[in-house]
């Protein structure tokens, strides 16, 4: 698939950029007497160590088992299903439409994929506020990017998704552009730490998750085609 191992490069780049920093306070200490500023430096050690192990973590990014079935949609995130409704999304879907909003945690996966095999007709990115993404409102407040497709699997039909930066998250790293035609369950975007992500779905479509679910990128069913 494409862009695997993008996400584990750039947790790569994040822990060897403050081992450089660990590195030059270890050999300012190192110039410097005193027993207490080496005990600092043995302290913030020890804290990169475990900052590593959880990066390691953080930036997994598993293969998703994306189902054959043409008629169904998949969600674009791992996480949480903690709000389900309609609303207004006139960016793309043009008018009313079906949400599903997940929220990822720290421990989540945060590699996201396509729900629907499709083209790239939109991206917006979005400045905003980074208030905590454990409220389900922190779309309308938040920085966030929302791309769109345009299905090839069953024409006129549209699917967006809406990544949401939170109170911890900084970057939102979308891998693909307008133009580009992606399959469905493939890799699209990174968000670094804690966020959300809704999608945007047809009034036809049969919402398949309940609230509490947890569900996979890339492999887990969240509504069905009419």
């Amino acid at each position: 698939m494409k862009h695997r191992g993008k996400a584990r490069k750039a947790g790569t780049k994040l822990i060897l950029i403050t081992l450089v920093l660990v590195l030059v306070l270890a050999v300012g200490a190192a110039l410097v007497a005193g027993s207490i500023l080496k005990l600092a430096i043995s302290i913030i050690v020890i804290l990169w160590l475990l900052f590593s192990i959880f990066a390691i973590s953080f930036f997994r990014d598993p293969s998703p088992t994306v189902p054959g079935e043409s008629n169904v949609i998949v969600s674009p995130a791992h996480g949480t299903v903690d709000l389900i409704d309609e609303t207004e999304e006139s960016q793309f879907m043009g008018g009313r439409c079906k949400r599903i909003s997940i929220f990822l945690s720290v421990v989540d996966v945060h590699v996201q994929n396509a729900p629907i095999a499709g083209r790239v007709a939109h991206i917006k990115h979005t400045l905003g506020k980074f208030v905590n993404a454990m409220r389900s409102d922190s779309g309308l407040h938040n920085e966030n990017v929302l791309i769109g497709f345009d299905s090839t699997e069953v024409p006129g039909e549209k699917v967006a998704v809406r990544l949401i930066a939170g109170l911890i998250a900084r970057r939102i790293v979308p891998w693909v552009t307008v133009g580009d035609v992606v399959l469905k369950g493939e890799r699209i975007a990174l968000i670094q730490f804690g966020s959300r992500a809704d999608i945007y779905l047809p009034l036809t479509a049969t919402i398949q998750s309940k609230l509490g679910d947890k569900v996979k990128g890339g492999q887990t069913v969240v509504a069905l085609r009419a």
